[in-house]
């Protein structure tokens, strides 16, 4: 089997695939394979994205020929993640703006930053295990402001522009915790949903539009925080990082099809569709990219 498609110019494939003659398509057992992921004159922002999914959604896009604002809170990061899309994706349009979005100072200048998006990833989360008796009232703000306001604050800032431009992007990174709350992080399953909420509001005011708002629910995906968190159970638990990934799927998710952290460019994947031209079609939907963890089928 074969799975094929381009990001800009750039062939991406697997499988029993052969590359058409022309550069811009690709075969599939002797069809040509039509759909083709163009973002070129399309400006996107993804938030939180110096690392992990952020960051690889951010690669993704500037792949597919999008102009990418690249967003943290320390310049340094910023700067180190343009220069680091810069190096894997040649001629990559893509800048930085070093802005705390979890503020609504934050997401104020950032917006005097990058005044209008075609494309608005909102990626900044923060995630912790903590039991709920334990999760002080400052805890829960501090997860909404980041997990949900960041999300509400810059949408309200870019959803105008692109009905009155009719057209434009709004994808919410939300999570499997979501429909699946963790009793070791209940704050953040509770901030997963609400991202749900808004997004699935926002997409009712889009109708007759070509803006679409959706949100992809990663499962658990090796990022770098998600790694150092391995590491930690392996250490705490005496066991290799090998030994507690095995523990943290029989565990935690035993309903794993894939039995494997995804990978960021696997989420990164879905978000770089669900931004395209071709994915106008899906809205208000909530795209699941979590191995087969959630049992129900719709």
């Amino acid at each position: 089997m074969c799975a094929a498609f381009l990001l800009g110019n750039h062939p991406v494939a697997t499988g029993d695939c052969t590359r058409a003659r022309s550069s811009r398509y690709l075969v599939l057992h002797g069809w040509r394979w039509l759909m083709k992921i163009d973002l070129s004159g399309k400006t996107a922002l993804v938030t939180g994205s110096t690392s992990g999914i952020g960051h690889a959604a951010a690669k993704g896009l500037a792949a597919a020929g999008a102009e990418v604002v690249v967003n943290g809170r320390a310049q340094a990061k910023v700067d180190a993640a343009v220069a680091a899309i810069g190096k894997v994706v040649p001629g990559a349009k893509v800048r930085g703006v070093a802005a705390d979005v979890s503020t609504a100072a934050g997401c104020k200048a950032l917006v005097a930053a990058q005044g209008e998006v075609d494309i608005l990833i909102n990626n900044a989360g923060i995630f912790e295990p903590k039991a709920f008796f334990e999760i002080p009232d400052e805890d829960w703000s501090r997860f909404f402001d980041v997990n949900v306001m960041s999300g509400v604050r810059l949408s309200r800032a870019y959803f105008p522009g692109m009905l009155k431009r009719n057209w434009g992007r709004i994808v919410f990174i939300s999570s499997e915790s979501a429909l699946n709350i963790p009793k070791e992080m209940i704050h953040y399953g509770t901030t997963k949903t609400a991202q749900l909420a808004v997004s699935r509001g926002l997409a009712e005011m889009t109708k007759g539009t070509a803006v679409t708002v959706n949100s992809v629910l990663p499962g658990p995906t090796m990022s770098e925080g998600v790694e150092t968190f391995i590491k930690d159970i392996a250490k705490h638990n005496g066991v290799s990082v090998e030994q507690a990934t095995r523990q943290f799927f029989q565990q935690q998710r035993p309903t794993s099809l894939l039995q494997r952290f995804a990978t960021v460019e696997e989420i990164a994947n879905m978000v770089v569709y669900v931004a395209s031209k071709e994915a106008a079609a899906t809205n208000g939907a909530a795209l699941r990219a979590e191995g087969g963890i959630i049992q129900t089928i719709a």
